[in-house]
Parts: C-alpha cells; sequence; structure tokens
C-alpha cells in the first residue's frame, strides 16, 4: 500500500514539538487530512541503585493535571545521540551517573498522533553526583523494587507508558538472566 503526502503546513511550531497538518492520498485514490505532533524524541532510562530497587521520578506533568511517578527521561536535543542524553538526563534528574548504560528498546510514545520515539536505556553501577535539573524542574525520587513497581501499575499508581513498558521489558531482562 502507498500513501504520499500532497501537502504539508506547521500549524503550530512550539519550544518542544510542532505540530502539522497533512494531506495525504490514501491507496484507494482519496485523500485525507492527518494532524500530527512532530517531536525529535527523548531518552529514558531505568535507573538500579545499589539495593536492587529502581529509582522513580515524581514530578508534575500538566497533560496530566497532576504529580506522576515516572522513570527519569528527557528530551534529545538536536544533533544529540540518544545515549548522550540518556547519561545527560539521568544525572540531571536522579543525581547519579551510570557506570554501565544498557540500550533496552526503542518506542512510539503515542504512535496515533505523534512522531515521538524514546529510547529506553538500563543504568547500572550508580555513582552519586549532583543534581542538574532544569530550572522549572521540580522532581523528589522514590526507590521501589521491581515487585513494588509492578504492583503501583496494577494499582495505576504508575500510568505513564514509557514507565510501564520500561518496568515491564526490566522484568523480562531479569527473568532472562535467571
Amino acid at each position: 500500500m502507498s500513501y504520499e503526502v500532497k501537502s504539508s503546513e506547521v500549524v503550530y511550531k512550539g519550544k518542544v514539538f510542532n505540530i502539522e497538518k497533512d494531506v495525504i492520498t490514501l491507496p484507494d485514490g482519496r485523500e485525507a487530512t492527518r494532524e500530527t505532533v512532530n517531536h525529535g524524541g527523548a531518552a529514558a532510562m531505568i535507573p538500579i541503585d545499589d539495593e536492587g530497587k529502581i529509582i522513580f521520578v515524581r514530578q508534575y506533568r500538566h497533560s496530566a493535571g497532576k504529580e506522576v511517578l515516572e522513570i527519569p527521561a528527557g528530551t534529545i536535543e538536536k544533533g544529540e545521540d540518544p545515549y548522550d542524553c540518556a547519561v545527560r538526563e539521568i544525572e540531571e534528574e536522579t543525581s547519579y551517573k551510570a557506570g554501565k548504560m544498557t540500550f533496552m528498546f526503542k518506542m512510539f510514545s503515542a504512535i496515533g498522533f505523534c512522531s515521538e520515539i524514546i529510547y529506553i536505556y538500563l543504568a547500572e553501577d550508580l555513582i552519586k553526583g549532583e543534581f542538574h535539573m532544569d530550572a522549572d524542574e521540580f522532581i523528589t525520587i522514590e526507590r521501589y523494587s521491581l515487585d513494588e513497581s509492578i504492583v503501583l501499575i496494577e494499582k495505576g499508581e504508575i500510568c505513564d507508558s514509557k514507565t510501564i513498558a520500561a518496568i515491564l521489558a526490566y522484568k523480562n531482562h531479569i527473568q532472562q538472566k535467571q
């Protein structure tokens, strides 16, 4: 099947993303309109402390209207490699540097309307560093075991898609090592 973009218009240009309105030709020849949030991508990590607990950040997310428990993550800067973003973000948000950073997987955050791809890494052998949070970030750190994290997903207390996917991938990773 082929889809062809006939026209494209940026209807919103923001700091973190743009919104484009495209007219496309469908495989049967009809035209349709599609709106896409174009985002440069992000990197996230599953930081594991020396007790085997996952380090989470709790921060206000305006789109959710509340503070949300999630794994540390950040937007990839223009020209930045996802790995380098992950290295930068873990220290910014948790104050730790990872002695070992392993790529786990990548995912679309909301494939129905958003181009954002999030690269997920496992961060191990953590070394205490310094916080370097952005001026508009107010973050608290929480630590949970893998089993506690699964319960928090089941209770709906962890509701962020990247965090849920990362925890389940980490659970699978642990099971494969055993």
